[in-house]
């Protein structure tokens, strides 16, 4: 007797559809996995046998073949002791086949039937809306998860006996209530510090609204204690809530990593990551055997936060070019590829020199040129040259520091971000800000009168920077005038945002990018 179930495998965050097989031939018993299964679905086969068998069922002596197709598609995890349970019992004749049309199954199973989570669950019930089909049963901790998508009846029955009673119509189970995502969705108790408690650093504050209301990068250089820690853990506070959609795609990342509380099952605020400089290649961009998301992906729609950007190694810094430009991530393996979203800010802080005080008025630099040369050779020319805006970051001097009044609070600066922002998204369309405006768009956008192009002009010879840098001071340009809502792009809205490359020293060579030039010049021989 054959049976058939539904289920889904997980390419990415995207959930594709998969056809447990279930057959009862004739034959010497015992029981057959099929369809690329890894080693966690092989071992599907005495989980399974086990919760049949304690849940009161025995399979008949028969020869059992189990096929997970497409045959093609990589299946891993425990995800489908469900679906093969449920086939299991529908091909030996417990349940008829006529129980489990339109309805997904997903879920591990303990070997006394009771049904476990299983990461991956929120891609599975997006599916299951595009399919146009009507259940999905899953794990009870995972149905405030699956019951964050509207118009969808999710069912999560403890264990695998209060299942096949239900799709008998014995005893039937009522369908998860609705998760109530407002309560999570632009929560700001995980906002981070409130920009008031930076003091001074007017110009750093400046930036970080630019780069806030743009969606820009950032990277800050300046001696230790001089607040570059305090300012990037701002960023948060200031960024615009999670719209629902950016929050169910944020959540999908979390979900398929296995990160996601069961006790909060949307991402509501946007992530702020920070790992440590250890971190390998594979951490920040995903991969591994089984392709999971890494750093860049769990930032989708918030902040990658890289302090002492120098300690990193540099070819982990170098695998950011790519998701910095595409905003997303594929994670090719010889017989799967899977694409993460990563459409993050980066910012990134680190000291001027190995001992920190290069440039610092206050204390002695006792660094050579040759120890800092090695040292900035850790960030290389076009990684730098994708990120948007350079600051130097100055110490504040302990009498200014107790005598200043706190800065301006960071809801105020939201308030004129979110604005920025509104603008834009009327202007370039939805979901679209200035730093993802492409070079014809921007020629639209951006129109250059003689003295503007005068002065670009005039930028280019002293800096000489690259084509990528002259459209990022044009995107930046755009959002300056955006935030003094300003429909046309003035010279003075280029004169900053060239500072912004300026600032930090790129005129004084590749090799001592964000190196105020009065600092360089004080370099030992």
């Amino acid at each position: 007797m054959l049976a058939r179930v539904e289920t889904v495998a997980l390419t990415g965050i995207t959930a594709r559809r998969v056809e447990v097989e279930v057959d009862l031939g004739p034959g010497l018993p015992g029981l057959n996995l099929v369809g690329l299964p890894d080693g966690a679905v092989r071992e599907a086969r005495d989980r399974v046998r086990s919760a049949l068998h304690n849940s009161g069922f025995r399979l008949p002596a028969r020869r059992i073949i189990i096929n997970l197709a497409p045959a093609d598609l990589p299946k891993e995890g425990g995800a489908y002791d469900l679906p093969m349970a449920v086939g299991l019992l529908t091909a030996a004749g417990r349940l008829p086949q006529a129980a489990l049309e339109r309805r997904l199954f997903l879920g591990e199973l303990s070997l006394d039937g009771r049904l476990k989570p299983v990461p991956g669950c929120l891609p599975a019930a997006l599916f299951l809306r595009e399919q146009g089909l009507e259940e999905l049963v899953v794990p009870p901790e995972n149905a405030p998860e699956g019951a964050l998508v509207p118009g969808l009846r999710v069912i999560a029955p403890p264990t695998l006996l209060a299942l096949v009673r239900h799709l008998l119509g014995e005893e039937r189970l009522d369908p998860a209530p609705p998760t109530r995502w407002e309560r999570w969705l632009g929560a700001r108790e995980e906002s981070g510090p409130d920009m008031a408690a930076v003091k001074g650093q007017e110009y750093a504050r400046r930036a970080l609204e630019v780069a806030a209301a743009g969606g820009h990068n950032l990277v800050m250089s300046g001696p230790p204690g001089s607040g570059k820690t305090l300012l990037a853990r701002c960023m948060p506070g200031i960024l615009p809530p999670l719209t629902l959609d950016e929050a169910l795609e944020v959540t999908a990342v979390y979900s398929v990593a296995g990160h996601l509380s069961r006790s909060r099952p949307l991402i509501g605020c946007r992530p702020f990551r920070s790992p440590h400089h250890t971190a390998s290649q594979v951490a920040l961009v995903g991969g591994g055997g089984r392709p999971l998301p890494g750093e860049v992906s769990l930032s989708h729609h918030g902040v990658l936060f890289l302090d002492e950007l120098t300690e990193f190694t540099r070819p982990t810094l170098e695998v950011l070019r790519q998701p910095l430009e595409a905003r997303e991530v594929t994670i090719s393996r010889a017989q799967r590829s899977a694409r993460f979203p990563a459409a993050f800010q980066l910012l990134a802080a680190f000291n001027p020199c190995p001992c920190g005080h290069l440039g610092d008025p206050h204390h002695d630099c006792h660094c050579s040129r040759v120890q800092v040369e090695r040292y900035r050779s850790r960030l290389s020319g076009p990684l730098l040259d994708r990120i948007d805006l350079h600051v130097a970051v100055t110490a504040v001097p302990f009498e200014e520091l107790t005598a200043l009044e706190p800065g301006e609070a960071s809801a105020a600066v939201a308030a004129r971000v979110s604005r920025a922002r509104e603008v834009q998204q009327r202007r370039n369309g939805p979901r679209l800000l200035n730093c993802a405006l492409d070079g014809p768009t921007l020629e639209r956008l951006v129109p250059l009168g003689d003295q503007s192009l005068a002065l670009l002009r005039g930028a280019s010879q002293r800096l000489g920077f690259s084509a990528r840098a002259f459209h990022r001071i044009l995107r930046v340009a755009r959002t300056i005038a955006d935030l003094e809502e300003s429909e046309r792009v003035h010279p003075p809205h280029l004169a900053e945002a060239i500072q912004y490359r300026l600032e930090g020293g790129i005129e004084s060579g590749p090799s001592l990018h964000l190196l105020p030039m009065k600092a360089a010049s004080r370099l030992p021989r």
